[in-house]
């Protein structure tokens, strides 16, 4: 009779630790939710600038459809004096930009720059590189922390021959991964947003 009044007691006091082991585990996990969830509220929380360079309307395409997908703020980056019209007209001015490492005075001025933690930077490729215009908008401000997302559009380069100015002009920062974007490709944006994580 002892024997089998023991053996309960054992079985009862094992079924209560049991219990308290899973609610501390429940516990544990949930815990570890919400962390996680404060954690993606605090990225979402992140203030984005979408800055573009734009002469045909290929990129303002490009950067209208990013602004639509992630939000945040979006400025057109222009210079005091326009790029002439034509197209021909308009590469020998970009080329005698770049032989000289030129920086266009800009008439875009981002008054605000320290509000934002990602600044998307947008342009075309001009002679393998961004134009000279970018350049004179990433010195005109400390970057330093800032996450920089460069972006392109181009009739052949890719991205990639612009990045070394790029990341010249933003060593303080942490530049990612960039895109060759075509206007109409709007899935190709999405899929690059989406790997980056800037799709809510």
């Amino acid at each position: 009779m002892k024997k089998l009044l023991c053996l309960c007691l054992i079985i009862v006091a094992s079924l209560l630790f049991g219990a308290c082991g899973n609610g501390s585990a429940t516990q544990s996990e949930q815990n570890q939710q919400e962390t996680q969830a404060a954690d993606n509220s605090q990225n979402t929380d992140k203030k984005i600038l979408i800055a573009y360079f734009s002469h045909s309307g290929n990129t303002e395409k490009v950067a209208q459809e990013i602004h639509e997908i992630v939000g945040g703020d979006i400025v057109k980056i222009e210079t005091v004096n326009p790029y002439p019209s034509d197209y021909h007209e308009c590469t020998e001015v970009a080329k005698a930009e770049k032989e000289n490492n030129a920086r266009p005075k800009l008439s875009t001025v981002v008054n605000n720059m320290e509000d934002y933690d990602t600044i998307f930077i947008g342009y075309p490729i001009w002679w393998h590189t961004a134009p000279m215009a970018i350049g004179t908008f990433l010195e005109s401000y400390d970057l330093s922390g800032k996450t920089i997302v460069p972006f392109c559009t181009s009739g052949g380069s890719d991205i990639a021959e612009s990045m070394p100015m790029i990341n010249e002009l933003c060593q303080n920062a942490t530049v990612k991964e960039g895109l060759t974007a075509s206007p109409s490709n709007v899935s190709e944006i999405k899929d690059w947003l989406n790997e980056l994580g800037y799709i809510k």
